[in-house]
């Protein structure tokens, strides 16, 4: 019998079968849920990877947050919809009741998801976002009235945008990427140039974790394109800032340089905008994404630039911070020193395991320390 999917994405992530049953046991106990014991769940394992018995509901849930993965990925029945006529007057009714304060709340708990991701990772978030995504999709696939419609897409954009960065960050790339794709459509359908820049450029970093770095680097440039004389300066320096990562990815380091310059140049007095509360480039934030080019280039000063970074960046920002000791732990292994390159790895890995960052774990899985 073939190993089931909950197997086969263990295994992708590289965690051990005691590992899972730790943060099954863990995740349980933050949501109050009850579980069998630890000598029972490691038996129920074997069982539910070998396919000999169906996972069952209560323990899809938990296998969805740590994995990050949605019940397809994880080989789960897919959630029954009746699609009967009176289902249908239902959830048109529902969707006439969308008011200008329900999109407000839709917005609230994005942001509030967005706040929790900067301090705690996405293996809390990731599932919480895809169920908001459902519910504001579904109430916009019912919705008749326009401006409605404009709001709630705005909202579906964001609400993607986060669940597609979350997503990469666990490793799942296909849902990644398709959580852009949704981010895309609903920004068309918002009829905001400023929200498909943003979601066509992130999406460019799910093609470079795929070594698409030539496509990755057109759609960042398609991304400042369009842009150009319809967003603010603050998303087109934010997105001068991600194609000069792009760049640096290629290779391409005098282009590269000039992007972060042009982001530089861009970046208002004032970084914070209401309008687009998912980007942060003020304090120490663009400095640190220089420096994490600088570092891909190879480039000696990128260790001055980021020690400097590092004291500035707010406490809140913990995922940035798992990202620049990577950035530290590589530019250090450039520079011959293995001491200070092991400081940084080792406090890189605490920190990624505590917010179940897979990315960085694997990116720092193929550093080599300097003799």
């Amino acid at each position: 019998m073939a190993p089931a999917k909950i197997q086969v994405v263990r295994k992708q992530l590289g965690y051990k079968a005691e590992a899972v049953i730790d943060m099954l046991l863990a995740r349980a106990a933050q949501l109050g849920a009850p579980v069998m014991s630890k000598g029972s769940l490691k038996t129920r394992l074997s069982v539910w990877e070998n396919g000999h018995e169906q996972v069952s509901a209560p323990y899809q849930r938990l296998f969805r947050d740590i994995y990050g993965r949605t019940n397809e990925e994880l080989g789960f029945p897919p959630e029954q919809i009746d699609d009967e006529a009176a289902e249908l007057r239902s959830r048109l009714a529902i969707a006439r009741n969308v008011d200008p304060q329900t999109v407000d709340l839709f917005r609230a708990q994005v942001d509030l998801a967005r706040h929790g991701d900067r301090r705690f990772g996405g293996v809390s978030l990731l599932d919480q976002l895809r169920s908001q995504i459902a519910q504001v999709e579904g109430l916009l696939e019912y919705s008749t009235v326009r401006g409605h419609r404009e709001s709630l897409a705005g909202v579906l954009t964001e609400a993607s945008t986060l669940a597609g960065w979350e997503a990469l960050d666990r490793n799942a790339i296909a849902q990644s990427w398709s959580h852009y794709e949704r981010a895309k459509a609903a920004a068309r359908e918002a009829g905001s140039a400023e929200l498909l820049a943003h979601a066509t450029a992130e999406q460019a970093f799910v093609l470079i974790d795929l070594g698409e770095t030539a496509q990755a680097v057109a759609q960042l440039t398609q991304a400042r394109a369009l842009a150009e004389n319809k967003a603010s300066p603050l998303l087109r320096a934010w997105l001068a800032a991600a194609h000069g990562e792009g760049l640096a990815v290629a290779g391409r380091g005098a282009d590269a340089l000039k992007a972060f310059d042009a982001a530089d140049a861009l970046l208002p007095q004032d970084p914070a905008d209401p309008a687009l509360p998912f980007l942060f480039l003020g304090d120490s934030h663009l400095d640190r994404w220089r420096g994490n080019a600088l570092v891909r280039l190879g480039e000696q000063d990128a260790i001055d630039r980021l020690t400097d970074a590092l004291d500035r960046l707010p406490a809140e920002f913990i995922r940035a911070k798992v990202g620049m000791m990577v950035d530290l732990a590589f530019a250090y292994t450039t520079a011959g020193d293995r001491r200070a390159a092991q400081y940084y790895a080792r406090q890189r890995r605490q920190l990624g395991l505590q917010i179940k960052s897979d990315r960085q774990l694997r990116r720092l899985r193929g550093l080599t320390l300097p003799d």
